[in-house]
């Protein structure tokens, strides 16, 4: 009996990402499913978490691998993914907890995240992502932890490069800053007519502008070439350094 393939088999993973062909369908799918809103699927132990599989896949993988004691998420909605976040860091253990930002936490969906079985390892911090005071108190939440940060909130490339730049000091070395929805590149122009943001002004254009200032993170191009669907094409930063 052949022996079982090494799923973290780098040149496997290459060449599959390597393969237009298959990048072309991957994308196609992204693309036709998203038009069914396809994300609005699924819930994370009750609540919806508005993820593909693929990505709720790939942050369990992060977590598992960086142990962090804090994860910082920018945008809350009905909460699903600080659900997964907490149920995550219940496992790990230890003073372990969540810090969830929105500019707007709609009471119902506050009284479900507050009444879940894991919200005590779960904060909520009302208030604009990129205002200083918030950024300030989300910091304190942090200081002194091992720290991973999750954006996913306002798409512009301006409000996004805002985040980068206010939250990636928080991301430990070797921790991962994850930038959702960076995928918005390669819609249709069409595709968001009633928001504000489209290719050219994308997470995606601000994770471009982020990388060529900093040479503290850079793209996990493993992870980023397994996933094949995922909303985060290329949003997967590590920073550099030793745990």
């Amino acid at each position: 009996m052949s022996e079982p393939h090494d799923p973290k088999d780098p040149d496997r993973i290459a060449a599959m990402a390597g393969d237009r062909r298959l990048r072309a369908v991957a994308d196609d799918l992204l693309v036709t499913s998203s038009r069914y809103r396809y994300s609005y699927n699924f819930t994370w132990l009750g609540r919806p978490i508005i993820q593909y599989p693929q990505d709720i896949v790939a942050l369990q993988e992060v977590v598992w691998r960086v142990r962090p004691e804090v994860i910082v998420e920018t945008g809350v909605a009905h909460g699903g993914s600080l659900v997964l976040s907490a149920s995550l860091l219940e496992l790990l253990g230890g003073d372990r907890f969540v810090v969830g930002i929105d500019i707007e936490i709609r009471a119902h969906n506050r009284k479900a995240i507050e009444s879940h079985p894991l919200a005590g390892r779960i904060v909520l911090e009302e208030g604009s992502s990129t205002d200083p005071k918030v950024a300030e108190r989300v910091a304190e939440h942090a200081r002194g932890r091992r720290t991973m940060v999750v954006l996913d909130s306002n798409h512009t490339a301006d409000h996004v490069l805002q985040e980068l730049e206010l939250y990636s000091p928080l991301v430990s070395p070797s921790s991962y800053l994850i930038v959702f929805d960076t995928v918005v590149e390669r819609m249709p122009d069409d595709f968001f007519p009633d928001r504000p943001w489209g290719p050219g002004d994308s997470p995606a254009t601000a994770v471009a502008r982020f990388l060529e200032s900093t040479d503290e993170f850079a793209v996990d191009d493993e992870l980023d070439g397994k996933l094949l669907v995922t909303v985060a094409p290329g949003g997967y930063l590590r920073r550099r350094g030793d745990p």
